[in-house]
């Protein structure tokens, strides 16, 4: 009989995190399309374990997410061996970035690019996890100064207990420690911004949802007027998961990475309720004064509207709107068929809009904090301020590599000094080999002059 009991405990345990993995595999699929979207041209990931094998959606998901261009082998007869050196790339850029949190580099622990190119469930699931967590939860959430203070302290957030087994007792605890920070500053947010309002008690990112109240709450928070949250306790939980998901989607334009079935569980997956959670940051930077438990929760909500002015705070919202807009402007622009005669018009004009918003853009991202931290209105201005600009400068070098004849050739061999010139130059520790790498370059940006010059004569 014990045996037996035995068996189903690990039989529902293997069935739930087959479930679990099956909702985060659609939830991330979700997001990586709502970004690759944004990528010119759009892609999109059908299904997430074989078609990020090759490596070449992952690299398009990270120069989306980070504004900067990434080497990659491409073709339609890639090998294993291209897709590794692809996924090789993808990895080695992450592990170059620093964690908001911990201000040191991203670690990804037991995470190799076979086990990406040979699509391994849970290795690829960990993996999009960390790029959520560092380019939406983090970006966003450090953005807040005392939640920042908040989830540096010794206290931490109850969550419920994984069902992932098997995984290395390290792998756990460096993630929990990465996970840990910017779960508990999302939480804090949403803790301030809606569940006090209503009285909801929002402990967690998964029984605490279930009900679709705290959804609802949040919705309410950004635009009061589309929930009555007196009919929404009265609804049943399907009735308000689909109801906050849709009013989501259509009226605040937060694409829906979630089904009510997904949330109307035992047990919700947290890291999905999270990443879709972390969307709504974007929409309401600013939360109300609310008076908190204890000392902690003062300054927390008390400083969330930062020192900007209502003012300030209105025309950043004004001023990501208006970059927004130009951006989808600009890729139906490059998409319309047209002479080259048309096209350099076209850039000149949105290039005459972009040059009149700079001053006012570089005014407004002044830092308000003293430690030189935007706010997340500023944050946003500058993301998308950031990706404006890298799709004007890759319009800018395709017209010139289009021009006729040797303009043409000119025009290429200008991007790649240009390119050469931009590219960041690691401070090796010994001088010599920092010597040895900036005389290469000198060697290269020459030759490309020389060629030029040449072209010019004839």
């Amino acid at each position: 009989m014990i045996y037996l009991d035995s068996k189903l405990c690990l039989l529902f345990i293997f069935l739930q995190k087959l479930t679990q993995e099956a909702v985060q595999k659609r939830t991330f699929t979700k997001w990586i399309n709502s970004h690759l979207a944004k990528h010119k041209p759009p892609l999109e990931v059908s299904d997430l374990f074989e078609d990020i094998k090759d490596g070449v959606k992952l690299l398009a998901l990270l120069e989306v997410l980070s504004g900067q261009r990434l080497p990659r082998e491409q073709g339609r007869q890639l090998k294993r061996i291209h897709w590794v050196s692809n996924i090789g790339t993808a990895l080695k850029f992450l592990e170059g970035r620093k964690s908001v949190y911990r201000g040191s580099p991203i670690k990804l622990v037991n995470i190799h690019a076979t086990d990406i190119a040979d699509g391994r469930p849970s290795i690829v699931l960990g993996l999009i996890w960390t790029i959520i967590l560092y380019f939406q939860i983090e970006e966003l959430t450090s953005n807040l100064p005392a939640l920042q203070a908040l989830s540096n302290s010794n206290s931490s957030v109850d969550s419920t207990a994984s069902c992932e087994t098997g995984s290395p007792p390290m792998k756990r605890r460096v993630n929990n420690k990465f996970q840990g920070n910017a779960k508990k500053a999302l939480l804090r947010w949403v803790q301030c911004t809606a569940a006090k309002d209503f009285g909801i008690e929002v402990k967690d990112f998964g029984p605490s949802w279930r009900s679709g109240v705290a959804f609802q709450a949040v919705v309410h928070a950004i635009r009061p007027n589309l929930v009555d949250m007196e009919v929404v306790r009265r609804r049943n939980n399907r009735e308000n998961l689909e109801e906050a998901f849709a009013l989501a989607e259509n009226e605040l334009g937060i694409p829906r990475l979630l089904d009510p079935e997904d949330v109307d569980v035992d047990k919700p997956d947290e890291k999905s309720i999270m990443t879709y959670v972390a969307q709504f940051l974007k929409h309401y930077p600013n939360p109300q004064h609310s008076e908190g438990d204890g000392q902690q929760d003062e300054v927390l909500c008390s400083s969330l509207p930062f020192s900007q002015s209502k003012e300030e705070r209105k025309m950043l919202r004004e001023l990501k709107v208006f970059l927004d807009q130009l951006e989808r402007d600009l890729l139906r622009a490059q998409a319309t068929e047209g002479s080259l005669t048309d096209k350099y018009q076209a850039f000149k004009n949105f290039h005459v809009q972009y040059e009149m918003k700079k001053k006012q853009t570089d005014q407004l991202l002044q830092p308000v904090h003293k430690e030189g931290k935007l706010s997340v209105d500023q944050a946003l201005v500058k993301q998308a301020w950031d990706r404006l600009s890298a799709r004007l400068l890759d319009w800018h070098i395709h017209l010139d590599k289009s021009l006729p004849g040797p303009l043409g050739v000119i025009g290429a061999w200008l991007h790649r000094a240009e390119m050469a010139l931009r590219e960041d130059i690691p401070l090796q520790h010994v001088h010599e080999e920092t010597a040895n790498v900036l005389h290469r370059k000198l060697e290269q940006h020459k030759v490309k002059c020389l060629h030029t010059h040449r072209c010019w004569q004839f």
